[in-house]
């Protein structure tokens, strides 16, 4: 028989951990976006130089990115390496993983955008005397972040929901790991929970629609 009784005075009591927890999440999110878009770049780069080594390497990256859990990426970022004499804190194993697999989705999406670019675009700087990486840099680049750029906040919201799991490598001063270490002292399991869900939801929808509105500034022309 159903017979729960909600004490949701005991969750919301613990509302300014859970969120001190958010911005750990959020902060790592950030980073992990952040150097991911520089590595996928760099994949990129790699993918489309003409250079087996460095195609093999940018293939291999993404293969293993996109077609192998998150959580195994985590993993091996703590525990596979912990078998080297290599020892990472929860906090940069989560960051490690979480970036490789931001890297490896978002190197796909860039060399997609870059194959809806024409060629003219760059023939065209190099006319007006540019070097390669001049009109790659001032020309190329930017129409393919700007086309990519959707892609890119829905990596960025699946970054923020990757980080719940730090906690299988020991991280809780995430969100999640914040969430379950109170439930583990309270045992207020649903109300801490649903909590946690409402608070993944708005910033999720607040990077939305923050992406949407950044879009209309950026994107005008």
């Amino acid at each position: 028989m159903f017979n729960y009784t909600f004490q949701w005075n005991q969750a919301l009591a613990r509302l300014p951990q859970m969120l001190d927890g958010a911005l750990v999440t959020m902060q790592i999110a950030i980073l992990s976006m952040a150097i991911g878009v520089l590595l996928a770049i760099l994949l990129t780069g790699c993918r489309l130089s003409g250079i087996r080594v460095l195609q093999g390497f940018a293939v291999t990256w993404v293969e293993i990115a996109r077609n192998t859990p998150a959580l195994f990426q985590i993993y091996m970022a703590h525990f596979g390496v912990a078998s080297f004499g290599i020892h990472f804190s929860p906090f940069t194993s989560l960051l490690i993983g979480i970036t490789f697999n931001n890297a490896g989705y978002l190197a796909e999406n860039f060399r997609g955008a870059l194959k809806a670019i024409s060629d003219t675009q760059s023939r065209a700087g190099r006319s007006l005397g540019m070097t390669p990486v001049q009109a790659f840099r001032y020309i190329v680049l930017p129409q393919m972040l700007r086309i990519a750029y959707l892609p890119m906040t829905n990596q960025m919201v699946w970054a923020i929901l990757m980080t719940s799991l730090g906690v299988t490598v020991g991280m809780n001063s995430d969100l999640y790991g914040v969430t379950q270490d109170l439930n583990a002292l309270t045992f207020r399991t649903f109300e801490l929970f649903a909590i946690a869900a409402v608070i993944f939801y708005v910033i999720t929808k607040v990077i939305g629609l923050g992406a949407r509105l950044l879009a209309t500034r950026l994107f005008r022309y």
